[in-house]
């Protein structure tokens, strides 16, 4: 790591927290505006700054901002009284402090989660207000240790928030931040009379988000057909696995990633997100892509040796960062859109090296 980039990390750690307070305040005045970047790939910070902040905070969500970030992702789910909250997963023991809450330990129990059997606490048995009493949590302890120090300091926010978190950091940073919600678990919310696409127009609507501000994403195409039929405006972003297929369709991503299966999306979505692997030579997805008239954006950049490819870790320590900007630099000559990463000042540095 080197020492410009030790300096750049060190400096956005000590004003993340205090300028997503002032953030949510509107108070502008206090931070700089960003430079100027040259043109390239768009930097979307994975819930904020993953990688140095527990996800989903404010303070995640400015981190990323103040390091390069051009659009921000909130993962949605609901509560039970259907308001929209940005968390993982609508399972949260891994990322509140739930479990230290005894007034809701009756609340534990397993359900069917898009065929899987899942054991916890789940947004949807909860009320906004009882939510709001919980704290947020490091969601990969083992890994990022270093986040817990920022444990219980913040709470749930919800999708209105984020949006008005990013409209106060476009303010202060003199451009625009755009917010990418993501409807997690579409088909089963709606199972239970919670369907994410009705609350989730009309707060784009409320919020007047153009289409420079604001880009819905999902695995499952019936939500983003039915985000579409609500006559938004807003582009679309068809996110894509690696193996089987979304949740209650009859096709595969490897089917949908064909040219036909590319050219049927580019009706419906003006981007896709397939895995960052998903782009790699030989496989021929960017191209063609590109020619169905799509935008690609790849999935998930981290800097850890874990998450890299095997001749770009250093050392054995799983944790430890390897050379991320070697990944970054290889994407972006391959001639991806957009990097979605839980270390937006690594992209936006690597970006910065392309000028």
């Amino acid at each position: 790591m080197s020492a410009g980039f030790r300096r750049r990390s060190i400096l956005l750690a000590a004003g993340a927290t205090a300028a997503s307070t002032a953030a949510t305040a509107g108070a502008g005045a206090a931070v700089a505006a960003a430079p100027h970047r040259p043109r390239g790939p768009v930097v979307i910070g994975h819930r904020g700054a993953a990688g140095w902040r527990p996800e989903h905070t404010a303070a995640s969500y400015t981190y990323a901002v103040r390091a390069g970030a051009d659009w921000i992702e909130p993962d949605l789910v609901v509560t039970r009284d259907h308001r929209l909250v940005v968390r993982h997963e609508n399972e949260i023991s891994g990322t509140t402090d739930i479990a230290a809450h005894a007034e809701f330990a009756d609340r534990r129990t397993t359900k069917t989660i898009d065929g899987r059997a899942v054991t916890g606490w789940f947004t949807e048995d909860f009320t906004l207000a009882e939510l709001k009493t919980l704290r947020a949590v490091e969601r990969l302890p083992a890994v990022r240790n270093r986040n817990t120090v920022f444990d219980r300091r913040e709470p749930i926010m919800t999708f209105e928030e984020v949006v008005d978190l990013a409209r106060a950091l476009s303010r202060q940073h003199h451009r625009t931040v755009a917010v990418f919600p993501e409807t997690k678990h579409p088909t089963y919310f709606r199972s239970i009379g919670l369907p994410l696409e009705p609350p989730l127009a009309v707060a784009i609507r409320r919020a007047r988000l153009r289409p420079h501000e604001c880009v819905v994403q999902s695995f499952e195409p019936d939500s983003l057909h039915r985000i579409a039929g609500e006559r938004l405006g807003v582009p679309l972003w068809q996110a894509l696995g690696t193996t089987g297929g979304p949740y209650g369709h009859p096709v595969t991503y490897r089917e949908m990633m064909t040219p036909a299966g590319l050219h049927e999306m580019a009706t419906y979505a003006r981007w896709i997100g397939p895995d960052k692997s998903s782009v790699v030579p030989p496989s021929p997805l960017l191209a063609d892509a590109h020619a169905a008239g799509l935008k690609v954006g790849a999935y998930t950049f981290r800097a850890e040796n874990q998450y890299l490819p095997a001749d770009l870790r250093r050392g054995t320590d799983p944790i430890a960062f390897g050379d991320a900007f070697a990944e970054y630099e290889r994407h972006y000559a391959l001639g991806v859109d957009a990097v979605v990463t839980d270390f937006a000042d690594l992209a936006a540095i690597a970006r910065d090296a392309l000028s």
